[in-house]
């Protein structure tokens, strides 16, 4: 059977619309990554998704670990591997469409980080063109320096970005104060109206607003030479599945 082209940006709208997660109460289901470590890799693993969390490198701090053997949607985890459940950042257009706003996805990228402050895209794919996630491309390119940024406070690390009309800014702020008491942390920058942000132009009369990619911290364990298969926006998953990697 002939399947059409589905391009990411028409993905990440079927996926935002599932979402149901509310950032007061933490509970509802969000978009996940899912990516396989080696058994032997786990402490360390472990350890690098709670520095790339304090760092502030992450959509969340929610996690979830299944073991070999043990089943997840259609994958069985396999022999001598752990998958790794981690938020996706697309959960974050699912908020805001739940808010009331429409959004515009643009494309995700590699950000340039210096004394850890955000400075620009220098890499870019846009959702509109592609039908594999950027941000795994990008991942499998190695442009990225996300252990840097952890230590340092200057390298690059995954991001995406995404757009609203200016209209529905105190929507956004509303939603903006809601994720400060919550589980998902990774707002980057919000822009200004008609104005690029981190160099990607917007629509007129729109905002744009970034996000820190999800799989931020496994690209880290990666960097640290370990082997992990990254799946981007795997599925839905409910947070009380998941817990805090500060617990670990």
């Amino acid at each position: 059977m002939n399947h059409p082209l589905k391009f990411v940006a028409h993905t990440i709208d079927d996926y935002a619309m599932q979402v149901t997660y509310n950032p007061v109460t933490n509970e509802g289901n969000v978009v996940y990554n899912l990516s396989l470590i080696r058994n032997d890799d786990l402490e360390f693993a472990i350890a690098t998704i709670k520095d790339a969390c304090k760092a502030g490198l992450a959509a969340s701090g929610l996690v979830k670990f299944i073991k070999s053997g043990e089943r997840n949607g259609n994958l069985v985890v396999p022999k001598n591997q752990t998958a790794i459940c981690t938020v996706c950042s697309v959960t974050f257009d699912g908020l805001l469409i739940r808010h009331g706003i429409p959004i515009n996805p643009i494309g995700g990228g590699v950000v340039q980080i210096e004394n850890r402050t955000p400075i620009r895209f220098i890499h870019m794919i846009l959702y509109e063109y592609t039908t594999i996630d950027p941000l795994q491309v990008l991942n499998s390119q190695r442009l990225t320096s996300v252990t840097n940024v952890m230590r340092t406070g200057s390298g690059n690390i995954l991001a995406n970005i995404r757009e609203f009309h200016m209209e529905a800014e105190p929507l956004v702020g509303t939603l903006l104060d809601e994720l400060t008491e919550s589980n998902f942390i990774g707002i980057l920058e919000v822009g200004m109206p008609n104005v690029p942000l981190l160099g990607v132009p917007v629509s007129p009369q729109f905002i744009a607003i970034a996000c820190i990619g999800g799989t931020n911290p496994l690209v880290a364990i990666k960097e640290g030479g370990r082997w992990v298969q990254i799946y981007a926006m795997k599925g839905l998953i409910d947070v009380s599945e998941m817990e805090d990697i500060r617990d670990y």
